[in-house]
């Protein structure tokens, strides 16, 4: 029974990552508890993975389209995740631009619905870079891309387990109160290994590099600034990452970087 008891645990956990990273539909029966909910954190990869086979899926299916396949391959990835990540970065860029360096107007921005200019060429860019570099990959039919959302969505945990949550009531909060560093530094080292055994060498350490850099330069910035991290930021970070993982393969693949 015990055995069985952790179980359905663990499918709420993997529900509830389901239900806040993405827009497909789950029922997750009872009220969520906070160690399920922190539980959940640990099945942030799961919630990339399927992601990202939705995503190849897609790939397959519109094989030949060009341009217009990479598109509406993004399409569909901001379908998936309701744009949940996107709405971070944009909030992020608006705040940190308009911030001015103060952490409490920095926060009072990110907290307005309303999207500035900063937000907005901050989403442009993303979306410009990400069907770009999906063009190159789709036409060398690249088979590695796709992983990107599993690697975003790896890291993202680690936040809630190297920096404060810093607002205050928010479901991050809970999220940050729950976790489990154990727990959470081992499934990032399982999914690491997996990646590892699953990509080529020539793809695996540049994506290495290039996500322990980024996540390096963000964990810096949100610290100098808020001393911490908030639900806006975490998006950020994913949008930041995928988009730089595509571009990274798109230029090996293309050959640009040697």
């Amino acid at each position: 029974m015990a055995d069985s008891g952790t179980l359905r645990e663990e499918c709420r956990a993997l529900a509830v990552a389901l239900g806040l990273l993405t827009r497909i539909p789950v029922r997750i029966a009872g009220e969520v508890g906070p160690a399920t909910l922190g539980r959940s954190l640990h099945w942030y990869p799961a919630a990339g993975l399927l992601i990202g086979l939705l995503l190849a899926l897609l790939a397959s299916v519109l094989s030949g389209a060009g341009l217009l396949g990479a598109a509406l391959v993004v399409a569909l990835w901001v379908a998936l995740t309701g744009a949940l990540h996107l709405d971070g970065l944009a909030d992020c860029a608006d705040a940190w631009v308009g911030g001015m360096g103060d952490r409490e107007r920095t926060l009072a921005i990110m907290k307005d619905p309303a999207c500035g200019p900063a937000g907005v060429v901050a989403v442009v860019l993303v979306l410009l870079v990400k069907v770009a570099a999906l063009d190159v990959l789709l036409a060398h039919s690249s088979a590695d891309w796709w992983l990107a959302p599993v690697v975003a969505r790896t890291l993202l945990p680690l936040a809630f387990i190297t920096l404060p949550y810093v607002r205050v009531g928010g479901m991050g909060g809970g999220l940050a109160e729950n976790a489990s560093r154990r727990g959470l530094t081992t499934a990032a080292l399982v999914v690491a290994a997996v990646l590892a055994l699953c990509l080529p060498v020539t793809l695996w350490l540049p994506w290495l590099a290039v996500s322990v850099a980024l996540f390096a330069l963000w964990r810096r910035s949100v610290q100098r600034r808020l001393g911490g991290f908030t639900g806006d930021c975490a998006g950020a970070l994913v949008e930041l990452l995928e988009t730089a993982l595509l571009a990274t393969a798109a230029l090996l693949v293309a050959g640009t970087v040697p």
